[in-house]
Parts: C-alpha cells; sequence; structure tokens
C-alpha cells in the first residue's frame, strides 16, 4: 500500500522544490532518508520489566520491533559495565518511515500539551531535523491505563538536502 506522504511528495512536494531551487536533475531534490526513534533508559536500564514495556511501546508506536543499544565501554561512575543494555533505537525507512511521519505530523503533534508548533532551529548543519518528545501518551496507540512510567523519546528525521533552508522547506511541505 503506497502510503499517503510519499504519493504527495511525489506529486507536490518534489515538483515544488525544484521549481523554488531550480535544481537540474531529479536526483537532486532533498528527499527523507530515514526516521530513527531513540529512547534512552538510563537508570532503568537494569529493570528488565521497564525495558520490556518500554520496547512494547516503541514496538507498537512505529510498527517495527526495536533494537536494544548496549554500553560500549565501562564507566564506574554510572554502575555501568560494558555490554549493558542503555537504550532502545528504531530505523524506518520507505513505507514505515511514511506511515509513521504521517502519524506523527497529523496525530501526535496536535495531541501536545501547549503546542505551539516545533522549533525551525533544531536543524544540523546537514540537513537533518531532531525532536525531542517529552511523552509517549500524544500517540494515539498508547492506551493510558496500561503506562507505568512517562518517558520520552528522541526523533531524527535524516534527509538528503544538503543545507538546511533546503531541509526545512521540504519538511514544511508536508
Amino acid at each position: 500500500m503506497v502510503q499517503r506522504l510519499k504519493t504527495a511528495y511525489e506529486q507536490k512536494v518534489a515538483p515544488k522544490l525544484i521549481e523554488t531551487f531550480k535544481y537540474k536533475n531529479v536526483h537532486e531534490v532533498p528527499k527523507i532518508k530515514k526516521i530513527t526513534i531513540n529512547r534512552g533508559l538510563g537508570d532503568n536500564a537494569q529493570n528488565t520489566k521497564i525495558f520490556e514495556t518500554s520496547s512494547k511501546e516503541l514496538t507498537i508506536i512505529t510498527g517495527q520491533k526495536t533494537l536494544i543499544t548496549r554500553a560500549k565501554k565501562a564507566i564506574a561512575g554510572f554502575k555501568l559495565r560494558q555490554g549493558m543494555p542503555v537504550g532502545l533505537l528504531v530505523t524506518l525507512r520507505n513505507e514505515y518511515m511514511y506511515a509513521f511521519l504521517d502519524r506523527l505530523i497529523n496525530l501526535a503533534l496536535p495531541r501536545i500539551r501547549d503546542f505551539r508548533g516545533i522549533s525551525s532551529k533544531s536543524f544540523d548543519r546537514r540537513g537533518n531535523y531532531n525532536l525531542g518528545l517529552k511523552e509517549q501518551l500524544i500517540f494515539p496507540e498508547i492506551d493510558y491505563d496500561k503506562i507505568e512510567q512517562i518517558r520520552g523519546m528522541d526523533i531524527a528525521i535524516t534527509t538528503t538536502a544538503k543545507t538546511d533552508e533546503e531541509a526545512l522547506i521540504l519538511l514544511k511541505l508536508f
């Protein structure tokens, strides 16, 4: 099934970007490569029950199984040993990516309390956008009664744009 945002990109966004930036080749047009969702669990990483529930939440939100990130080296001050689980990661591409982005833009972000838009300053200088969410309850898939603790997540939208200006216009057109 072709996602709604993918067809919108092909029919509306790409032609408008070609017109705005005067690209000579179709392959120069910036597009979204992947979306990475990261959740660091910190002190809760040693508790396997919290780890499993957090993993299930991210799986429900993204529709894809999570990857467990592990500590690269031991840090005694944090009581952390090499190889211990410290967080969760999901990388979305193609259909899953467009489906998640559609739900994020149209369902989740408007449900944020006191929402006044997202910052246009969260671009790194390579055209990628980073967004931090404080709670998982903004996603309609998550049941409020089954939540043990409110946890946030970091969302990184990776684009092929060369500048922040190109990436900003690409994301605004969605």
